[in-house]
């Protein structure tokens, strides 16, 4: 089972004594994730899943990229403070991992490796015909799942729709929406707030252009992202990888996390030679 560092946002999720450990950023839900995707990374690194401030619902939720990535960065600099790092961010949480890098970068620190796993800013931040062309997309995408619907489904998924697109309170990214209020428990309440503060980060957040090298993962079904990632990351780093791998954007991290695996311990390998 994951193990928390006490007082610390960083769960060690697999075992390891190589050096540098590999630091894998939280998603919308705040909680750590990739348990086995981190067991089928063939490396003998210790890997850390963040875990978001405010999961104990005690400590107020943080509502900016920006203040996450200090927050992480202020503890990382205890457990790890030399460097160089391996970051990774599956999609929010490619964002807080890019933060992460350029505060790293600023304070002259070494990034060994930054992989952003299907990662986008908001569609306010891309360029125009971009955000034209993403949002056709998923309209169509929005009107074939409705027609599968029941009439009180379909509409109820409509509203929902809505109410994302005019950031409420609470709407959030459509793969990984939380559940309804009624009957949640505390802990339950509480992944709710981290979630409805970090899409309220997650929509603030612009990136800035990033001196160091992006490996960016993407998949070969694309139903709510961009076809291609060069137009939206392309003008925002020094320097672009893109690998496209089998399956959507969900599965990958989920049930076909094989073939990422596979990636991931290649990009590793690749940056800490003569070690397993």
């Amino acid at each position: 089972m994951p193990t928390p560092l006490p007082s610390s946002p960083f769960v060690q999720i697999k075992a390891g004594c190589e050096k540098p450990p590999i630091f894998i950023a939280h998603g919308l839900s705040g909680t750590v994730q990739f348990v086995e995707l981190a067991e089928h990374i063939r490396t003998g690194h210790p890997i850390y899943g963040i875990q978001a401030k405010g999961v104990d619902g005690i400590e107020e939720p943080l509502d900016r990229v920006e203040d996450m990535a200090k927050f992480y960065l202020d503890t990382l600099e205890q457990l790890y403070p030399d460097g160089p790092y391996i970051l990774i961010g599956y999609s929010f949480g490619g964002l807080v991992a890019f933060e992460m890098a350029q505060r790293l970068s600023a304070n002259g620190k070494r990034i060994a490796l930054l992989v952003l796993l299907d990662a986008y800013p908001h569609p306010r931040f891309m360029p125009a015909p971009q955000r034209l062309r993403l949002f056709l997309k998923r309209m169509r995408s929005h009107a074939s799942q409705m027609r599968e619907l029941p009439l009180s489904n379909a509409l109820s998924y409509f509203a929902n729709g809505l109410k994302r697109r005019l950031h409420f309170p609470g709407a959030l990214h459509e793969s990984q929406r939380p559940p309804e209020t009624l009957g949640l428990s505390f802990a339950d309440t509480a992944l709710r707030r981290v979630n409805q503060k970090a899409y309220v980060a997650y929509a603030s957040y612009q990136p800035r252009f990033y001196e160091g090298k992006i490996k960016f993962v993407t998949t070969e079904i694309q139903s709510f992202f961009p076809g291609d990632p060069v137009t939206v990351w392309g003008n925002l780093v020094a320097e672009l990888e893109v690998e496209v791998i089998p399956g959507d954007h969900l599965n990958i991290v989920t049930t076909e996390f094989k073939s990422l695996a596979s990636v991931l311990t290649r990009y590793v390998k690749e940056v800490t030679p003569g070690q397993s």
